[in-house]
């Protein structure tokens, strides 16, 4: 009889650090989480964490998991890194960090435009990209850092996502995986490799090639723990450190989504809905479909910007008791919520939310949150069974925009993040949707995103088809109610589809109005 060989996972999500076990079959063994804060904020609008607080949580993390195992970790073949999408590191020749990272959160702009030639304008222009690639230009942490810290800029050796940042930290190789790279960078989509030295993208950021590190496919050895990282974690000294991809491209993996027809409902703190793909496509002209774990593979990706961090805000605001309680208990906040949800018929009585704290899917800056039919009978309960209906509501109409433009049917929708532990959520998923909504059988599916490129790194598996296969498995499913199917279907037509474009008029005057008088 084969040993059993097993895995190391570490995420480092939004709001927490975990690290974990997995075997062979995709079962999770073992788990430790270190909750960690976001980010802390100097002015209005940004978003920041120092490095070392993310190495160190994450170091903690690992600590806590080995007292949880019940055989030796001679027995982990690899271990592999997820991280959240676009937070960024900016490393000195010294390799330690020049500043705080730059968190994927932080909404900080430049005022400068691209630096193109003049037939790439009027091409740009042409073609209607001029305001993408101007907005692309003005986001870039790069540039803000450039423009705003320039003393700090001509110190930067290397460029790092956080996701390259832990690699560094744990081999001391300046590497990282192409499905971890998502950002402001001069990155080619299509190509799936660092633009060509005549692309656009070089001029309207300020990198040079030898600021970015190597990027390699997912299944790729990054490097080795190094003994100093051996000591901090607790990681065997030179186990194989194998490329993933991001938290969002783990998920999609790990939650068993290898086609079109497969959608990756992920309810986090940012909240999307994708498919994978062989094929490049845009759901959005100009807004790029992202590197996939499997190499040369697409995730055709809408999202809605801090998703379901509205709930750890409702949570901060209106649920000092739930919170209470979900701290003591290890829960996620989304099932002690679930009796609030639970007091309030679908449809929420006529509430109605718009879940647009942030810009999403190229909507523009003047794009806001709207709550609308407030009456007498509203309660607290009503506004988050709205926060969710809203959320779910705006996950469709991507759903509809990605058959429309991939021209293939969603049939099956898997459903992760801390919200599918809600079963009242995962109802409300169905009844929008009006279709069978699955959770996989495990919640952890960015970690078992990236167990699978372990597993195909070492060799266990001959390619992610299979490895998928063995390892990510349908859990509860949930069927649509007919009469709420009916009632959400149309507040989805007759209402919500209509109040964006309805409200953004008084979108832009409230714009207008309140950025003149700051």
């Amino acid at each position: 009889m084969t040993k059993p060989t097993y895995f190391l996972a570490i995420d480092n999500g939004t709001q927490s650090i975990r690290a974990m076990i997995f075997d062979e079959q995709g079962t999770l063994i073992a788990k430790s989480k270190v909750d960690i804060e976001p980010y802390f904020s100097n002015q209005t609008g940004w978003a920041e964490q120092e490095p070392d607080y993310f190495w160190s949580s994450l170091c903690l993390a690992c600590q806590q998991l080995w007292p949880l195992l019940d055989f030796p970790k001679a027995a982990i073949a690899a271990v592999s890194v997820t991280t959240q999408r676009a937070t960024v590191v900016p490393m000195g020749a010294d390799h330690k960090p020049l500043r705080s990272a730059i968190s994927w959160l932080d909404q900080r702009q430049v005022d400068s435009k691209p630096a193109l030639g003049f037939f790439e304008t009027v091409l740009m222009k042409l073609v209607k990209a001029k305001d993408i690639v101007d907005l692309f230009h003005r986001q870039s942490e790069g540039n803000w850092i450039a423009q705003n810290e320039p003393d700090i800029w001509r110190q930067v050796n290397k460029f790092l996502l956080l996701s390259g940042y832990h690699t560094y930290q744990l081999t001391g190789q300046y590497t990282d995986a192409i499905a971890s790279t998502v950002g402001y960078l001069p990155f080619d989509y299509k190509k799936l490799r660092w633009a060509s030295a005549k692309d656009w993208t070089w001029r309207a950021l300020p990198f040079a090639r030898n600021m970015l590190p190597e990027i390699l496919p997912a299944g790729s050895i990054l490097g080795h723990i190094t003994p100093q990282a051996a000591e901090q974690t607790g990681i065997p000294v030179g186990l194989p450190l194998i490329a993933s991809g991001s938290d969002k491209a783990c998920e999609v993996l790990g939650t068993g989504c290898t086609d079109a027809h497969t959608g990756s409902l992920s309810y986090g703190s940012l909240a999307t809905l994708n498919i994978a793909t062989d094929k490049y496509m845009e759901a959005i002209p100009f807004h790029p479909a992202y590197p996939g774990v499997i190499p040369d593979t697409f995730n055709v990706e809408v999202m809605v910007q801090r998703g379901y961090w509205m709930v750890s805000w409702f949570r901060t605001e209106f649920g000092l008791r739930e919170e209470q309680l979900a701290a003591e208990q290890d829960l996620a906040p989304e099932v002690l919520f679930d009796d609030l949800l639970a007091q309030v018929p679908a449809g929420s009585q006529g509430l109605m939310l718009q879940p647009y704290w942030s810009p999403s899917n190229g909507d523009g800056p003047e794009t806001r949150g709207a709550i609308i039919g407030f009456s007498e009978a509203h309660t607290r309960a009503h506004l988050y069974r709205a926060m969710i209906e809203g959320l779910t509501y705006a996950l469709r109409e991507g759903k509809e925009l990605l058959e429309k433009r991939s021209g293939i049917p969603i049939t099956k929708l898997m459903v992760s993040g801390g919200g599918s532990q809600s079963d009242q959520i995962m109802q409300i998923t169905a009844d929008i949707f009006g279709m069978t909504v699955y959770r996989p059988h495990t919640f952890e599916t960015s970690s078992l995103g990236a167990a699978i490129a372990t597993a195909v790194g070492i060799g266990l598996y001959p390619d992610f088809s299979v490895a998928a296969a063995n390892m990510t498995h349908a859990g509860d499913c949930f069927e649509p109610i007919m009469k709420n199917k009916i009632l959400y279907n149309d507040l989805f037509n007759k209402v919500y589809k209509k109040m964006y474009r309805q409200l953004k008029p008084s979108y832009e005057s409230l714009r207008a109005i309140t950025e003149s008088r700051r």
